[in-house]
């Protein structure tokens, strides 16, 4: 039975938003910024990393990669326990990776240990967002779930731009490294919070049935103002979710779909989100500037998380996804061209509104197809499959930069598989749209 379906036969279809969903999606939102402070640490700290260390274009993509191989390990691996153990478990295991990992980066002055440091942290955060992803979309008031799921996605650009501006100074006054031992802080102090804050799924316990889970339910309502339950539904499975189930006769062609066309992004935002400073650097531009060129990505990424997540409320997610990625494929050649630094500036906004606008609804559209006892094992074999991408799009950007290739060239390799992206998110919403709803 999915959350949608327990919800509606309890009669607790409610468009106005509790105190507990508002807690929800923003601890769910912080952490999501947590993936933007990480990645973008990263990606700031790398020029001045590549100048202390002396290493090229095609080392730091192995660094870069390192990180993005982690999260595929965590979203296929260890994700989908989170549909058995529950989301909470596994969101308080992931947190402590990542600040192992954060803190281990910026203590190490050895290259390798410093690609395993990467690797952990990466570990935490693709198994951390497939379970704060479903929390967010269990815990949305009906009907507005796109719009949770929007303002969830914005927590990662919102990190990213804030990680920016401190790493302006941060980097000159401290080093790079010490940019990785504040990440590791940060992240260490949510632990408790969340430990404390964040509560467990209703769809989890309703359809997993845990000990206690009736009781626990019933209380998580109340504070949501659903009517009590007095029995729990029927319960189908108890075994952890098999990828086959995602590949099931109803769900396949939507799952393929979806699956294509994160690979696909992933590639590309990792590239743009990896490479964009230090592009901009090799350009010409001061480390300043180059930095406040990625921060502009990445604001224009909130406007555009928040932007797409309220027209999907009317709208199949899919086809705006793909409109997004058409007009970012047009803002990459443009933003590729010799420019005067106020039109970089600004291509560099529009970039990040619809390249982190289109890759935010794939949250939505996943949670819209998975039913609940699959969602987080669906979400996270999504990301799992898109973190594949992840690897190759900084791998790809530094060989191609290494080998001296023209930005124009070098974009449009990244161009056209974005447009192809768009495609297969506007099929996986058609496909979903003939899937039947699980009671």
């Amino acid at each position: 039975m999915s959350a949608v379906s327990i919800q509606n036969q309890q009669g607790t279809n409610r468009v106005h938003w509790t105190t507990l969903q508002v807690v929800v999606v923003a601890i769910c939102s912080f952490i999501n910024g947590l993936d933007g402070m990480d990645l973008l640490v990263m990606s700031y700290a790398a020029p001045a990393m590549a100048a202390d260390w002396h290493i090229g274009f095609a080392t730091l993509g192995v660094v870069f990669s390192a990180g993005m191989a982690g999260m595929l390990v965590g979203c296929l691996c260890i994700a989908p326990f989170a549909d058995t153990m529950g989301r909470r478990p596994i969101v308080l295991f992931s947190l402590i990776a990542m600040a192992l990992g954060s803190f281990g980066s910026g203590l190490t002055h050895d290259l390798n240990l410093f690609i395993v440091a990467r690797f952990i942290a990466g570990l935490g955060l693709g198994t951390l967002l497939a379970s704060v992803a479903a929390l967010v979309s269990e815990y949305a008031p009906e009907g507005r779930r796109t719009v949770a799921v929007g303002i969830f996605q914005a927590g990662y650009p919102i990190g990213a731009v804030l990680t920016g501006i401190v790493c302006i100074y941060a980097i000159p006054a401290f080093g790079w490294q010490a940019t990785f031992i504040g990440a590791g802080l940060i992240t260490a102090v949510t632990v408790p919070i969340v430990a404390f804050c964040l509560p467990e799924s209703v769809a989890f316990l309703e359809v997993r049935q845990p000990k206690g889970a009736l009781e626990r339910s019933n209380a998580l309502r109340k504070r949501l103002d659903w009517p009590a339950i007095t029995v729990l539904p029927q319960r189908t499975i108890g075994n952890l979710p098999k990828p086959a189930e995602v590949l099931s006769a109803k769900l396949r062609n939507a799952t393929l779909a979806i699956w294509i066309a994160t690979f696909l992004s992933y590639g590309v935002l990792y590239f743009v989100a990896s490479w964009v400073p230090k592009i901009a650097v090799a350009a010409g531009l001061s480390h300043t500037n180059a930095i406040w060129a990625g921060s502009l990505v990445n604001m224009g990424g909130v406007c555009g998380d928040i932007i797409i997540g309220a027209l999907a409320v009317r709208r199949p997610v899919g086809n705006l996804i793909a409109i997004f990625f058409v007009f970012c494929a047009v803002l990459m050649m443009i933003f590729a061209q010799p420019l005067p630094l106020t039109a970089i500036l600004i291509s560099a906004f529009g970039l990040g509104f619809t390249l982190y606008g289109g890759f935010s609804a794939f949250y939505s559209l996943a949670a819209q197809l998975y039913p609940a006892r699959l969602r987080s094992s669906g979400i996270g074999w999504m990301a799992g499959i898109g973190r594949g991408g992840a690897i190759i799009g900084p791998l790809a950007g530094g060989a191609l930069l290494a080998a001296n290739t023209s930005l124009p060239i070098t974009f449009l390799c990244f161009a056209i598989p974005l447009v192809i992206s768009g495609g297969f998110a506007a099929l996986a919403s058609h496909f979903g749209r003939s899937i039947p709803t699980e009671d």
